[in-house]
């Protein structure tokens, strides 16, 4: 591993990603649009390639001359209006990095996935990269993310060396869109005030950048790693999340039928005034469950370490104020 390209080099994972290999001493290239927001990787000596995984003439050109390809970038959100775009970047956009990957002839190819593209475990039970995935044919994001798996492996078939890793509640540095970052932003507000049954697990972005390295050095061809961090309730993060920045905690557990019944109202309000809503049907199909997942494979086979969940919030927190985000 020496020339390595990374999509979606302006995004969370992916400029993280991008600052963690330079500091090793690899040659970075990044794939990125002409309009694509740069300042997550304001100062990193990257090499730009200008173009679009959608298009596979200016991929196939990106890739010229790299060994090593990590492939992050993606539409992520729940919002419905970007369904349709978010197959073509996701899905098809990941078959043409195979194609090209393969056309290449480059040594190994790493594809962020998403614990999304995983099922969701059973009751008292958590997931492994054996869960099959069980969240149904008509979501967006989770979807999109389970047949972008289909196309890394059809791409295995046909030779390509390539491995797959799923991330779980990704929270950290450079989070400008707010992806995990939005908790903190909320309960810095004190806009939590009520918390939900269930749980979740929360990785911090520095543990999935290493857990990436290590998937492109050591990861078995075809197979799938959990990069996760700590399973936690939704009130232990509400709550705990709120003391670490400053913010109000919640003062009550707000009951699931009432959510979604909430956010069917918004949905249809925002469809009859023509905005997107905040919150999705989508997001809380899964409300009230424990999605739980288990990083062990990755702890076993890729050296896989987990920060402390307050480490994790912290440096998040401390970027965002340097930056003036928070």
């Amino acid at each position: 591993m020496r020339n390595i390209l990374v999509t979606g080099g302006t995004g969370f994972i992916g400029s993280n990603l991008s600052a963690r290999l330079l500091e090793l001493g690899y040659i970075v290239r990044i794939l990125r649009r002409p309009d694509s927001d740069l300042r997550v990787i304001k100062g990193l000596d990257v090499e730009h390639r200008f173009g679009d995984i959608r298009d596979a003439e200016s991929l196939q050109k990106a890739m010229d001359g790299c060994d090593t390809v990590f492939h992050t970038a993606a539409i992520v959100t729940f919002a419905r209006k970007v369904k349709a775009l978010q197959h073509e970047v996701n899905v098809l956009g990941t078959r043409n990095v195979v194609s090209a990957s393969l056309s290449s002839h480059v040594e190994r190819l790493v594809f962020t996935s998403s614990i999304a593209a995983l099922g969701h475990p059973s009751p008292g039970e958590i997931a492994t990269e054996l869960t099959a995935y069980n969240r149904g044919l008509h979501t967006g994001y989770k979807l999109s993310k389970h047949l972008a798996e289909k196309e890394v492996l059809a791409g295995v078939e046909k030779g390509l060396n390539a491995v797959i890793v799923n991330p779980s509640v990704v929270i950290g540095e450079r989070d400008i869109r707010m992806h995990g970052g939005q908790l903190l932003r909320e309960a810095r507000r004190g806009l939590l005030p009520f918390y939900l049954a269930g749980g979740m697990n929360i990785a911090y972005v520095g543990d999935v950048v290493r857990g990436h390295i290590s998937a492109a050095m050591k990861g078995r061809t075809g197979e799938r790693y959990i990069l996760g961090g700590h399973n936690l309730t939704h009130k232990e993060i509400f709550r705990r999340v709120a003391q670490l920045v400053g913010g109000r905690p919640p003062f009550a557990k707000l009951p699931t039928p009432l959510l979604r019944f909430g956010t069917i109202v918004i949905e249809r309000v925002c469809d009859v005034v023509g905005i997107e809503p905040l919150i999705s049907s989508d997001m809380v199909a899964e409300a009230g469950m424990y999605n739980w997942f288990s990083s062990e494979k990755a702890k076993q086979e890729l050296d896989y370490t987990v920060t402390s969940f307050d480490k994790t919030i912290l440096a998040a927190y401390r970027w965002y104020k340097e930056n003036g985000i928070l």
